[in-house]
């Protein structure tokens, strides 16, 4: 039990200043539960707990309340009323059995113009109380970010895992036919073979990204045009399925390149995809290189809408996606990782005649002089 005069917001009063204090204090009692004043009630005046607990709690957003803090004996709550006369910002139940003091406002106004000790011991509790509130907000905000970065990363797993399980299901069927062929059996089993292989990629691929590591040391020279007649019957395949046509404008240059093909092969497939989601009734995707010196530019230019206005600027941040139903915007996140892991740079523009194109440059080996 805390008696009034040994709270430390009055502890350095005057014997003539806690008198007067003391004339003007009411002492109020409240049951395990009860509530003693709700989120907009005016804000008449400032309560000591005298003994017991009382918990502050406020809205964090429409659905959720939280518990803000707890004040026990000698703790003071509801001390905003005394420098603004507005309704309350929050909510305060008795958590227990519970008395307390009340000063109302105007009393304790006209204390603090009396009392220069008491105006500062006042506001060093309101300074020490919007701290307790601020490193609480900023926990809940953080624990709110990690849950929805959680949630976020489970629903791009399950968005790209969802192609090759697709392939994996009609693949299986077909093979398990009664009428099946050895040779439809063989091509079943090759195809199941490299969705899996590609679902080991698409895990793969998203553990780097959020270790933050970087794969530059898996880097070998490699001939560019040959990697892309390997990849381009995968990228027909796929393009296909998405009932959209890819066009090779032209060959690519017989350039040697530092490259990791896996994870290359990686990002044609997410710009083929991306490419493909914004144009669900179909369309198509052509593909060009350019070689200079010292880079070798790819892109990839669809016959969709274009790239929004209000994501442009932030296409290759994490999470960033724009008019897919079930997109997360992980994908040129890692598109622009992979790039930049070769030592390369990674684009996105849109074409005056509709369209977007997206495109990334490679460095040509510069000879040792």
């Amino acid at each position: 039990m805390v008696a009034l005069e040994s709270a430390e917001l009055f502890r350095n009063l005057k014997p003539e200043e806690l008198r007067a204090l003391r004339h003007v204090t009411l002492e109020r009692q409240f049951h395990t539960g009860q509530e003693i004043f709700r989120e907009g009630d005016p804000g008449d005046g400032v309560y000591l707990v005298r003994e017991g607990l009382v918990e502050i709690s406020g809205w964090v957003n429409q659905e959720t309340r939280r518990v803000l803090s707890q004040i026990g004996p000698g703790g003071i709550f509801g001390e905003m009323a005394i420098i603004e006369h507005r309704p309350r910002s929050a909510s305060a139940t008795a958590a227990r059995n519970t008395t307390a003091y009340f000063i109302p406002r105007g009393e304790l106004l006209t204390l603090i113009e009396r009392s220069p000790g008491l105006a500062l011991s006042v506001l060093q509790v309101i300074s020490q109380r919007l701290r307790e509130f601020n490193q609480h907000f900023l926990r809940e905000v953080v624990q709110s970010e990690r849950l929805a970065v959680i949630g976020r990363f489970a629903r791009s797993i399950v968005h790209d895992l969802k192609n090759p399980l697709n392939v994996i299901g009609l693949t299986a069927e077909l093979a398990c036919a009664p009428n099946a062929s050895p040779q439809i059996r063989a091509t079943a089993h090759g195809r199941v073979r490299k969705q899996i292989d590609r679902i080991n990629d698409l895990v793969g691929e998203i553990l780097l990204f959020t270790q933050g590591s970087s794969a530059v040391d898996s880097l070998t020279l490699m001939n560019y045009h040959e990697f892309f007649r390997h990849l381009l019957e995968e990228l027909k395949e796929e393009a296909a399925i998405k009932s959209v046509e890819l066009v090779v404008a032209h060959p690519p240059p017989e350039a040697k390149l530092m490259l990791n093909p896996n994870r290359l092969r990686r990002v044609f497939l997410n710009l083929l995809h991306n490419a493909a989601d914004v144009m669900p009734r179909g369309g198509s995707v052509t593909v060009r290189f350019t070689l200079t010196p010292r880079e070798l530019v790819t892109e990839l230019q669809d016959t969709g809408p274009g790239i929004a206005p209000e994501i442009a600027d932030q296409l290759f941040q994490a999470f960033v996606t724009h008019g897919k139903a079930h997109g997360t915007g992980l994908g040129l996140s890692i598109c622009k990782k992979i790039i930049e892991d070769h030592s390369g740079r990674i684009w996105a523009r849109n074409e005056p005649g509709g369209g977007a194109v997206f495109g990334f440059a490679l460095p040509v080996p510069q000879a040792k002089p």
